[in-house]
């Protein structure tokens, strides 16, 4: 019998000890898995420090640890150093987003699209390539990471975008999302940490969370993620990498400086990490800006991974993605997209090809930001909230009430017709100044318009104010 007695000791989770099986770490998450199904367990609940379980299960301190990095690792647990452990936010809550089918009369303001009405000028392409006599040799699995020529087109768009690369150290993928895949699947093993910004792409934490990789959510202010708390985060625990969407971050919008991507270099370089960065709006960005703002790809080639996503850019149903990799790890980008892609579709890929090649890139370019630039304004009509630093974000937020919960506004707006996303699907925690996002590219401006003033007639309600 235990020397220790916690009858009336108030912990905040009393697992069974007659039920543990080996091995007991991942028994222990299992009971932490039902009783947060069951209810047993809230989000966000600190739960015992692993010496006080320990003794209460009569078990080794060790063990306990273990099935915390285990939950950890599985998406059901976070830690704040120096507070404890607790239950995640989104814990068998799946935070990804999806197209999940919602009725026909529902405005749509959860997925991020791309002004579908701008793919009149992609239909040509398709035409043009159906007909091309080396059709044939785009069907079959050779030029698993793209063709030469492909590879050059990509090479010379992405120059435009201020990256410096070959296409010896370009690989073709089957969108951004896929790119992330390949490259944890890649450089990363589970167990290890990747910092974040505290709120970010929500497909990112989930994909972190399938490869049991801890995600390390780091403040941020309208210049991009803090130097100083990456550095801080740095010390207490090693950090392998680091996930950024420095032209415009989803769901926040910010663009992040030249200022402070030279900051976050040099602790990046310091501490070796390796840098995902997905800058798939880098091509409006740059549309509208005067002076082009290197991305890290240029900064700290020999450690950036580059992913230029041509979803929201040119076409959403053609899935490719340029993925840059630094040329040392190149065996292991290759083996990773054996192993995951074979290979991106060559049709798809010579589809953009094509239009990259022709002048119906800068049609698509300039009506897509006439589209976005509209959109923003009639935002802008409705909410008197300020743009964030990304003047022309395809998304906006709304800041709301913090006692409202994510199911109860969700359902509500969707009983409405419109369906929009709580800030918990972006973050892993908790945080204090919740939001709801708005995706202004997914539908045209006159269904925009409409789905807006359902929101305003309803959003005061849920705000503070």
């Amino acid at each position: 019998m235990s020397i220790n007695q916690f009858d009336d000791y108030p912990l905040t989770w009393r697992p069974d000890k007659g039920s543990l099986k080996r091995p007991v770490y991942k028994s222990l998450i299992k009971q932490l898995e039902e009783d947060i199904i069951s209810g047993a367990l809230q989000k966000n609940t600190r739960l015992p420090s692993q010496r006080e379980l320990a003794d209460y299960l009569d078990i080794n301190f060790t063990t306990v640890g273990q099935a915390y990095k285990y939950g950890i690792e599985k998406g059901l647990l976070y830690t704040n150093i120096g507070s404890g452990t607790f239950i995640s936010q989104n814990a068998f809550n799946s935070i990804t987003i999806s197209t999940d089918k919602v009725r026909e009369d529902i405005i749509d303001f959860g997925l991020v699209s791309s002004f579908e009405e701008c793919n009149k000028w992609v239909v040509p392409h398709i035409k043009a390539v159906s007909e091309e006599n080396h059709l044939i040799d785009l069907l079959n699995y050779q030029d698993p990471l793209g063709s030469e020529r492909q590879k050059t087109s990509a090479a010379q768009w992405l120059s435009k975008q201020g990256v410096r690369t070959s296409t010896d150290n370009i690989a073709v993928v089957s969108g951004v999302q896929n790119g992330l895949a390949i490259i944890l699947a890649a450089l990363f093993s589970p167990g290890d940490r990747i910092a974040v910004d505290r709120y970010t792409y929500s497909n990112f934490i989930e994909l972190a969370i399938l490869f049991h990789l801890e995600v390390v959510p780091i403040d941020f202010d309208e210049s991009g993620m803090l130097p100083e708390l990456l550095a801080i985060e740095c010390k207490k625990k090693k950090i392998h990498g680091i996930f950024l969407m420095p032209s415009c971050n989803n769901p926040i919008g910010f663009q992040m400086s030249f200022s402070r991507r030279r900051e976050l270099v040099e602790i990046i370089k310091r501490e070796k990490l390796w840098v995902i960065e997905d800058d798939i709006h880098a091509f409006m960005t740059n549309y509208f800006q005067e002076e082009l703002v290197p991305p890290f790809q240029a900064m700290i080639p020999s450690q950036t991974l580059y992913l230029a996503g041509m979803t929201k850019f040119i076409c959403s149903g053609l899935r490719v993605a340029y993925l840059v990799f630094p040329p040392q790890i190149s065996s292991l980008i290759r083996k990773s997209i054996f192993n995951i892609n074979v290979k991106t579709s060559g049709l798809d890929t010579e589809v953009i090809t094509k239009i990259l090649l022709s002048d119906t890139v800068d049609t698509i370019l300039t009506e897509k930001f006439q589209l976005t630039k509209r959109a923003n304004e009639l935002f802008d009509s409705y909410f008197a909230l300020p743009r964030p630093s990304n003047l022309y974000p395809y998304y906006r937020v709304i800041p709301i009430d913090s006692s409202i919960e994510q199911r109860q506004i969700e359902q509500d707006f969707l009983k409405r017709g419109v369906r929009i996303y709580h800030s918990n699907r972006f973050t892993i925690q908790k945080q204090k100044d919740p939001f709801i996002r708005v995706s202004l590219s997914s539908n045209g401006l006159d269904v925009l318009d409409e789905g807006l003033q359902i929101i305003k007639e309803s959003i005061g309600m849920y705000t503070n104010s």
